[in-house]
């Protein structure tokens, strides 16, 4: 994964993510989302197998770093929560 920031400032970000596809960027976009300081997240793959994502963030003035940090914690969080009962039922 190669991340590279396109534009910034005090309330959005614009960024390239090399190397992933619409698995990790629809689930951050989603995790950002259920962030109420963050207005607009999304993102944009003009062509599958010669171009890459890029991602942008909009928010009511919190730095958009901090809620894509914050946003990666949750997605952490959840495919945790995922793989400990998904491992207790498979076991079964």
């Amino acid at each position: 994964m190669d991340i590279k920031v396109i534009e910034k400032n005090d309330s959005e970000i614009l960024i390239e993510i090399g190397g992933e596809s619409h698995t990790l960027l629809n689930t951050l976009k989603s995790s950002l989302l259920d962030d109420p300081r963050v207005k607009v997240a999304t993102y944009d793959i003009k062509h599958p197998t010669i171009s890459e994502p890029v991602l942008f963030v909009k928010t009511d003035g919190v730095d958009p770093v901090v809620a894509i940090k914050e946003a990666s914690v949750r997605l952490i969080e959840v495919y945790e929560e995922f793989k400990s009962v998904f491992s207790e039922k498979a076991s079964i």
